[in-house]
């Protein structure tokens, strides 16, 4: 084997080693001194489910059938989405001292960022397909491979972005502040407490409909209700709930957020390649 090929399958191996254990110490600081532990990740998604139900299914009596199911199957992949962005954001300021001592890779660092996002929503997911089953929509359907490539864009999307904003916050403080105001502008403008079908009465079906799924973030979360809620339609009429019963449709919008995912992926690593040799001099 080329020597050139060994130090890069040695890089490799000691990046994935470096993030297991970053994600390990995370998880365990977090729930250091709790007597519950990882249930914590469990009673959260289980709160959120039992509140938006009461509100919407008793106080606002929400059009939307078991509305609590409808928000938590977007709501979650969304979650994962801003806690490994947020968290990557600040994963090299969090690990100043480590970065100015030790020669590693620091990709590591906002990489553990997003496997740590990922334990954490994987575990409430788990909730949330229980609850399906509980509620008898069993997410039993040939739309669950929408899950595929929809949890691939949201991958590409979040670390993309995640390298971007680490790199950028070592240079411009600033950046992780900005990023809490886009995050937050950026949840009102994806389908997960509305249906996308209130957007789409105002885009129509031309050019614009589409357009609005040049946010990844749309694509994704309206193929994971297809996928796990599954109600396409308002009970008792033909008027969509879901953007659409095709599995066409939804592949369509995802090939959009490919296109716009790898790009900003592509910005990240550039982005983070060129600021990471001054890692510990701006620090």
């Amino acid at each position: 084997m080329p020597l050139a090929t060994r130090g890069g399958s040695r890089q490799t191996r000691l990046r994935r080693e470096l993030i297991s254990q970053l994600v390990r110490k995370d998880l365990k600081v977090k729930y250091q001194g709790s007597t519950l532990g990882f249930v914590w990740s469990l009673a959260n998604p289980l709160l959120l489910l039992v509140v938006y139900t009461f509100v919407f299914a008793v106080v606002f009596k929400s059009q939307v059938p078991k509305f609590g199911l409808f928000l938590m199957s977007g709501l979650l992949i969304w979650t994962f989405f801003t806690m490994g962005v947020s968290g990557s954001a600040t994963s090299i300021l969090g690990n100043a001292g480590l970065v100015k001592k030790v020669p590693f890779p620091h990709s590591a660092l906002p990489l553990s960022a997003v496997g740590f996002a990922g334990v954490q929503v994987a575990l409430q997911y788990a909730v949330l397909i229980v609850a399906l089953f509980v509620f008898e929509m069993p997410p039993i359907r040939v739309e669950l491979l929408l899950l595929v490539p929809a949890l691939l864009i949201a991958l590409m999307m979040t670390i993309g972005l995640g390298f971007f904003v680490a790199a950028s916050t070592v240079k411009l403080r600033d950046t992780q502040h900005i990023l809490e105001v886009a995050l937050f502008a950026w949840m009102w403008a994806t389908p997960i407490i509305y249906p996308a079908t209130l957007v789409h009465q105002f885009t129509g079906d031309g050019f614009l409909q589409w357009a609005y799924y040049i946010n990844p973030l749309a694509g994704v979360v309206v193929a994971f209700q297809r996928a796990l809620y599954g109600v396409v339609y308002y009970p008792g009429t033909q008027t969509l709930l879901l953007p659409s019963d095709s599995i066409g449709f939804y592949l369509g919008v995802l090939g959009i957020g490919f296109v716009v995912s790898a790009g900003v992926l592509a910005l990240g690593l550039w982005q983070f390649k060129r600021l990471s040799a001054d890692f510990a001099e701006d620090l």
